[in-house]
C-alpha cells in the first residue's frame, strides 16, 4: 500500500529560491516508502539531531526510518543559522563601506543597501545548501524518508499517514519552535518570529524587537545596519543575559552607539495600534513607557517541540521544558531516545549534531556515553561576536572551585590594534591550583573561530599550560589565550621563588 502523498508547504516570498528549496527539503510530489517488517531506528524529525542520526545509523547499515512533517532542515536551514548569517554578512559588509574613511579608503557616495536584494541573495544561497539536508540524498544514503505527520500509537510504534513503523529503537528529534507571550494586543497587533522575519522583502521603517538575547541582538544589529530605526525592549535587565556581564556592557555600548534604542528591565503591559503604529507600552519602575514601530520581532527564546506526537501512547515523559532524559539521552521509554532542542537546554546546532552521535551509539550499540560529558560552545554574531564556553567564575565556585579568572583586553593584542578592533577581550576561568580551564568568554571579531582552540584543550583535558606552549602566526587574535597563559604563568612567581632565582644566577654568575 502506497500512502498518499502529503502537502508541500509554501515558503514566502514564492519565488525560484523558495521553491528550489521546497523541492529539496519537502518535495511536492514525494511519495512515502511501504515500510516492510521492523525498523532498527526510526527517527522523528529531520532538523540537524534527526539527519545526523539517520545519516549515521544508515551509514553504519541499520535499517532507518525518517519522518517529518514540515521541512527537512529543520530551524537552523530554513529559518535559523543559514539565513540570519546570510544577512549578517551583508550588513556587517555595510558597516565597513560606513566605515572606509578610517582607514584611508574613500567612498564617493554613502552606500545604499538594496534590502531586496540582500534577501534574494540569502535565499538563493539557502537554496544552494539545501540539497545536504534533501529528501533525496537520505533516500540515496538507503534512509526510508516519510514526509507527513507522525504519531506514536504504541511503545514500539509510529504512524504516519495512515502506515505503521515498527521500530526496535527510536530517537525523538523534534526541535524548538519560537517563544510567544500573553501580552494583551500582542497577537492583534502581528508580529514577526525567527520563522517569519527571513520572509521580509522590503526593510523596515522601525523594528521593535522583543528580546534581548542572542537572536534579537543579532538581527537589532543587522537591520539597524540595514537602515531601519531599531530598539529592544526586554525584562532582561542587560543585553544576554547568559553571557559575562563585561561582555554584556562591550555589546551596549557598541548598540548605543550604533543609536539601537535599548528599554531593558521592562515589563510588557500591552500593545496598541494606532497613528504611531504599534505601539508597545512598558514599565521599568518609573511609570508606563512606550515604543513604536512599524514591525514587531518577537525574540523571546524557544520552546520544545511536543504536541502532536502521541508521546503519552509512547510512554515517554515531557515536561515544559522538554523530554525527560537521562545522561545517556534515554528517555522513560527504554526502546527511545532523544537529541537536539527537544530535550537540552542547548539550543544549538552544534549541539543537536554532538547529541545525534551520542543517541547513535546508545541506541544502537548498547553505549554508555553521556551528554554530561560534551564541551559545548556557543556564539553569538555580532560585532564584536561573544563566544563562551564551560561555567562562568559564579557558576565555577558554586560547584566548589578555587576559581582564578585571567583576562587580556584586545587592546593588548596587535592583530586587533591593527584592524581597528580593540573592543573586547579573552577571559579564562581556571581552577587555581592545577591550572584546569573551567571556562571562558572570547569577545572579538571572529571569537566563534578562536574559541574552538578553548574547547578543545578542554574536551581532551589539556590546562592552561598547553595554551601556553601553542604557537600561533603572528599576528592572530588567537594570541590572547597565550597572553592569559603567560598572565597566570606570572603568578607562579612569587616573592620568594624570584628570590630563588636571584641566588640561582649569582652562583652561575
Amino acid at each position: 500500500m502506497t500512502a498518499s502523498r502529503p502537502t508541500a508547504p509554501t515558503l514566502l516570498p514564492d519565488d525560484d529560491a523558495n521553491r528550489a528549496l521546497v523541492e529539496n527539503v519537502h518535495p511536492r510530489g514525494w511519495t512515502n516508502p511501504s515500510p516492510a517488517g521492523r525498523y532498527n531506528l526510526v527517527v522523528v524529525g529531520a532538523g540537524t539531531a534527526g539527519l545526523v542520526t539517520a545519516a549515521g545509523a544508515a551509514g553504519l547499515g541499520a535499517r532507518v526510518a525518517l519522518v517529518e512533517r514540515r521541512l527537512m532542515g529543520g530551524d537552523c536551514l530554513n529559518f535559523g543559522c543559514v539565513p540570519s548569517k546570510a544577512i549578517l554578512r551583508v550588513a556587517h559588509v555595510a558597516a565597513l563601506v560606513r566605515e572606509a574613511g578610517g582607514y584611508g579608503v574613500t567612498v564617493d557616495d554613502p552606500p545604499r543597501i538594496d534590502f531586496g536584494a540582500a534577501m534574494a541573495r540569502m535565499r538563493r544561497l539557502r537554496a544552494a545548501l539545501s540539497p545536504t539536508d534533501s529528501a533525496a540524498r537520505f533516500r540515496g544514503l538507503g534512509v526510508d524518508v516519510y514526509l507527513g505527520d507522525a504519531r506514536f500509537v504504541s511503545p514500539d510504534t509510529v504512524a504516519v499517514d495512515g502506515q505503521e513503523l515498527r521500530f526496535r529503537r527510536a530517537v525523538i528529534a523534534t526541535g524548538s519552535h519560537a517563544a510567544t507571550l500573553p501580552v494583551p494586543g500582542l497577537a492583534e497587533a502581528g508580529f514577526l518570529t525567527n520563522e517569519t522575519v527571513f520572509s521580509l522583502t522590503e526593510l523596515p521603517r522601525r523594528l521593535l524587537i522583543v528580546g534581548a538575547g542572542p537572536i534579537g541582538c543579532e538581527l537589532a544589529q543587522a537591520f539597524r545596519r540595514f537602515g531601519s530605526e531599531v530598539a529592544i525592549v526586554s525584562l532582561d535587565p542587560r543585553l544576554l543575559p547568559r553571557e559575562d556581564p563585561d561582555a554584556a556592557a562591550i555589546l551596549t555600548t557598541c548598540f548605543e552607539r550604533e543609536r539601537i534604542g535599548l528599554h531593558l528591565g521592562a515589563r510588557l503591559l500591552r500593545v496598541e495600534t494606532g497613528p504611531e503604529g504599534k505601539v508597545v507600552m512598558f514599565d521599568r519602575g518609573r511609570g508606563e513607557e512606550r515604543a513604536a514601530g512599524d514591525v514587531i520581532l518577537l525574540a523571546v527564546g524557544r520552546v520544545p517541540e511536543l504536541e502532536g506526537f502521541g508521546l503519552d501512547a509512547a510512554g515517554v515523559r515531557h515536561e515544559r521544558t522538554g523530554l525527560v532524559v537521562d545522561d545517556r539521552l534515554r528517555t522513560t521509554n527504554r526502546r527511545i531516545y532523544a537529541a537536539g532542542d527537544v530535550c537540552s537546554g542547548f539550543k544549538f546546532t552544534h549541539a543537536a549534531d554532538a547529541m545525534a552521535r551520542i543517541a547513535i551509539e546508545n541506541a544502537l550499540f548498547f553505549g554508555r556515553r553521556k551528554m554530561s560529558a560534551l564541551v559545548i560552545p556557543w556564539c553569538t554574531y555580532t560585532e564584536p561576536e561573544i563566544a563562551h564556553v564551560g561555567w562562568t567564575a559564579a557558576e565555577a565556585r558554586e560547584r566548589g572551585h578555587d576559581v582564578a579568572t585571567f583576562t587580556v583586553p584586545l587592546a593588548e593584542v596587535d592583530r586587533a590594534v591593527l584592524e581597528g578592533g580593540t573592543e573586547g577581550f579573552a577571559r579564562l576561568h581556571l581552577e587555581r591550583r592545577r591550572g584546569r580551564i573551567l571556562g571562558a568568554t572570547l569577545v572579538a571579531r571572529h571569537a566563534g573561530e578562536t574559541i574552538g582552540e578553548v574547547v578543545l584543550a578542554m574536551t581532551a583535558g589539556l590546562g592552561i599550560d598547553a595554551l601556553g606552549r601553542t604557537i600561533h602566526p603572528y599576528p592572530t587574535v588567537a594570541d590572547a589565550l597565550r597572553r592569559t597563559a603567560d598572565a597566570q604563568r606570572r603568578t607562579r612567581l612569587t616573592p620568594g621563588v624570584r628570590r630563588l632565582f636571584e641566588r640561582y644566577f649569582r652562583w652561575r654568575r
